[in-house]
């Protein structure tokens, strides 16, 4: 993993089109602005894992399987 250090209205790259800007920092909460492709999904953790767990279920109730 990479770690960076960034102050309020300091940014990273990603990948030359994914921007992520510090917004405000208010004691022990950090709070992020994401630029992104409208193609590339962006989520919270805890969203991308329901997700993920949604699409896992649907695939056990649906009875359809991944090949190798």
């Amino acid at each position: 993993m990479l770690v960076l250090s960034r102050k309020k209205n300091e940014s990273i790259v990603i990948n030359n089109d994914i921007t992520i800007v510090v917004v405000e920092i208010r004691g022990d909460k950090v709070r992020l602005g994401v630029e992104a492709p409208k193609e590339v999904p962006v989520h919270r953790r805890e969203v991308y894992d329901a997700i993920k767990r949604s699409e896992a279920q649907s695939g056990e109730t649906t009875g359809a399987t991944e090949e190798s």
